[in-house]
């Protein structure tokens, strides 16, 4: 099940659209959807998870927490909308292909794509470019 739980003023314009995206992607990448919770907050509520869960004091625009078992895809997936509507802004783009590409990005990882390697956030963003494409249609 694929929940989506608003801790900011933010809400997805169509959150069955986004659910149906992000089954596909999972289904086309392999995996089986679990338990998959987005919580959209603000800067603030991800700073202090960061300090606390990871030990980084910096702004971020996503945290993570995977709980995937083998193919059963489960998570937590915290998004600042802050940060996602900062990036759009300094990236000149539009502020949903943003959010979608953080969206996706969280799932992507939990399917095993990494971005700490110049190789790996190559790959990591034509994923992310791919699916931002599928759901625009």
């Amino acid at each position: 099940m694929i929940d989506f739980t608003y801790e900011a003023d933010f809400e997805l314009i169509n959150p069955n659209h986004h659910v149906e995206w992000i089954q596909n992607a999972l289904q086309e990448e392999g995996f089986e959807e679990g338990d998959i919770n987005y919580i959209f907050c603000d800067d603030e509520y991800l700073h202090k998870l960061n300090v606390e869960f990871l030990d980084h004091d910096t702004l971020t625009d996503i945290i993570s927490f995977d709980y995937t078992m083998g193919k059963l895809i489960s998570g937590d997936i915290f998004i600042s909308v802050e940060r996602v509507f900062d990036n759009a802004k300094d990236l000149n783009i539009d502020f949903r292909d943003e959010m979608n590409r953080v969206m996706i990005h969280g799932i992507l990882h939990y399917c095993g794509y990494k971005d700490k390697q110049p190789d790996d956030v190559r790959v990591m963003r034509s994923k992310e470019d791919y699916y931002i494409a599928k759901i625009a249609k």
